[in-house]
This record gives structure tokens, sequence and C-alpha cells, in this order.
């Protein structure tokens, strides 16, 4: 049994030892925390992340896809791409200097290289560097529209976008990428020809005076089997006064309204009646070109040389509106032609100057039909049918 003595002896070293190690926690070890220490060895600063887009590598790039560089962490203090000819990509870094975006299109089958230099919060520059390759076609077919820049045209005029190289297998992405701007409200449609042609018209003619913008945002557009669009297309163009020409053939008159009222009445020779395939035929087809003097010759009706002036093509098919002093007796009373209208020569002239391209020239009265085989034949369909040739 331990003395009172020493119970007391062994307190006071347990309270000196424990006096001891309180002393030792509020010291500076040199490598502690306490209240009079100089704190942890800071951590070293994080670099500021720049991040490419497309990835650096990347292959078959879209052309219209942009290119953007982003930084986390801090912010951009330069940033540049260049194209394979070492000539720097168009683009601003954002007022934040958080990104870069590229604003101009790139180019088929080209190699980009992009570099990025970025401070983090601590000042500290970091530069990141990459490239990536765009895609290259198997084609580029290009493509033309119709009327062109700055026309005024007839109130028939269609909207023609042509590939005269071969047409896109994919229509609903050529037609997705179309569109038609009007002055004033116009119903209408986009509709195929055929592989190589599509069509925009109204459904009923245009109004008079009416401006119209078409855009075709081809360029990078996928047409299929490895096609792509060569270039955007656009025209601007202005729809004239209305005026229609309306031929019944039985009555050997042409007769010329404008907004709906007789402006002319041209006596004429049309197409034989007996002879389907010697008819000026039925349908609305509209003016296509004017000729100061045109080359009628046909060596399978033993035409040669045949020259007749203030010619007025409205179809493919052969058919013109002219003159024919050499019909001269014939005009205003006998069908007699192998198609087109004949016109004492003055009347010719009158309505060569009156008449636009696109327009309208509607026929009746013929044993035939226009064959739709011009390259513009829109008016021959009716508009139900008419619009279930757009591929939406």
């Amino acid at each position: 049994m331990r003395s009172v003595r020493s119970q007391r002896l062994f307190g006071s070293v347990v309270a000196l030892l424990a006096s001891l190690v309180l002393l030792a926690a509020c010291s500076d070890s040199g490598d502690g925390g306490g209240s009079f220490g100089k704190g942890p060895k800071a951590q070293e600063s994080l670099a500021a992340k720049i991040t490419f887009a497309p990835a650096d590598g990347a292959k078959d790039v879209s052309v219209l896809d942009p290119v953007k560089i982003t930084v986390a962490g801090g912010e951009l203090t330069a940033a540049t791409v260049t194209n394979s000819e070492g000539k720097p990509v168009t683009g601003k870094v954002a007022a934040d200097k958080l990104s870069w975006s590229s604003a101009e299109v790139l180019g088929y089958g080209k190699t980009y290289k992009y570099s990025a230099t970025a401070k983090n919060e601590d000042g500290e520059e970091s530069t990141h560097e990459g490239s990536f390759t765009t895609l290259a076609p198997a084609s580029t077919p290009r493509a033309t529209v119709n009327p062109g820049d700055s026309a005024t045209v007839g109130v028939a005029m269609p909207i023609s976008i042509k590939f005269p190289e071969g047409g896109p297998t994919d229509r609903a992405a050529v037609e997705k990428a179309l569109k038609v701007e009007t002055s004033q409200p116009v119903e209408g449609a986009w509709g195929w020809l055929n592989d190589g042609q599509v069509d925009w018209r109204p459904k009923e003619y245009w109004p008079a005076n009416v401006q119209v913008k078409v855009t075709a945002k081809l360029y990078g557009l996928g047409y299929g089997d490895g096609a792509y669009g060569k270039s955007d297309l656009s025209t601007e163009f202005t729809v004239g006064r209305n005026q229609v020409v309306k031929i019944n053939t039985p009555d050997h008159k042409m007769n010329v309204y404008r907004d709906g009222a007789l402006y002319a009445s041209f006596p004429s020779s049309n197409g034989r009646d007996a002879d389907p395939n010697l008819n000026t035929p039925n349908g609305t087809v509209i003016v296509m070109s004017k000729e100061p003097v045109g080359d009628f010759s046909n060596p399978r009706y033993g035409y040669t040389n045949v020259k007749k002036k203030w010619a007025v093509r409205i179809s493919n098919h052969g058919e013109f509106i002219h003159e024919n002093e050499e019909n001269h007796a014939n005009i205003g009373n006998t069908n007699s032609s192998h198609g087109c209208v004949n016109l004492y020569e003055s009347d010719a002239k009158k309505y060569f100057d009156s008449a636009l391209v696109g327009d309208p020239v509607e026929i009746t009265g013929s044993k035939a039909k226009f064959p739709t085989t011009s390259d513009v034949y829109d008016w021959l369909i009716p508009w139900g049918q008419w619009q279930t040739m757009s591929a939406l």
C-alpha cells in the first residue's frame, strides 16, 4: 500500500508532464500551424484549362462547324487559328475573355492549326496547341439560281435552282436550305421538276411589283453519296406589272391583258388545227426569252435559213410568238403555222416591246396539250399535284 507522500509525488509528475505537452503544442515546431507559426506551405497554382472544339486531332470536321476555344480557371490572353496556307482565320475573343470563336466558314479538305494562351488567377500563363482536318467531299456539284439579281420579271416567273452537274440524292436536305422572302405574303411551294432542278412557284400568279429575295445555303450541305454543296446562292428580283397573254386558237387573235383589263388585241395565225403535232398546244407557259431576230430553220420541215423578227420564245418545245409577213394572208383568219403564233410585223414589235420574261401565256382551243418536257412547265401542273412534288 502506497503512502500518501508517494501519491502526492506521482500526481506532481503527471501534472508536470501535462504542462510540457501543452507547452510543446503552443510552441513553433517548424512545420506546424500554431498561433505563432508561419502556416502550411502554399499549394502550387492550377493552370488555366484550355479546351478546343473541334478537338485536337479531329478529322472529317464539317466546314460549317465554328471553331471555338474556351478556358476555365482563368482567361484567354491570345488565340489564333490558321489554315493550311498559314493565314489566320477570322475570329474574336469574347468580352469576358473566356472564349474565342471563328467568324468564317472553313474550306474543304484542309488542316487547321490552333494555339491559345491563357493565364490563371495568379497570372501564370500556359499555352496549348492542336490541329484538326475538315472533310473532303467526293464531289462538290455547282448550282445556279434564276432569276438573276436585279431582274424584273413577269407574274408567272418561277424561281429555279438547277444542278447542272448532277442533282442531290438528299432532296429534303436541299429544300430545307432554301428560303424565299417576299415584300408581301405570297403562298407558294418548292417542287422537283427532275433530278437536277427544283422550282418555287406561287399558288397563283405573283402580285404585281412584289420584291423577292432568295437564299440557298448550300455550301457545306451534304447532298448524299459523298457530294457537298459548292457554294451558297442568293438573288433579289422584282416582279413587274401584271400582263397576261390569252390565246384561244380558233379565234385567230392574241389578246393581251394588263391588270385584268384588255390592253391590246392582235390578229394571229396559230398552229394548224387539224394536225395535233402542229397545234399551238393548250396550257399555261411563260415568256422564256426575247430575240430581235430568231432563227427558225428546221430541216425536218424543209426550213433552212429562216429568220423572223421580234421572236418571243414561250417553250422549249418549239413555240414562239413572232412576226411572219410571209404568212400575211392567213393572219387573223386561218391557223396555218407549225405551232408558232404568227403576227403582223408591226404588232409583233408592239408585243415584243411590252413583254417581260416570266409573263404568262394561256393557250386554249387546241387538240394537243403542251408536253411537260420543257424546263419551264410549272404552270402545266395543278397546284395540288405541285405540292406533292416537294421532298418535305
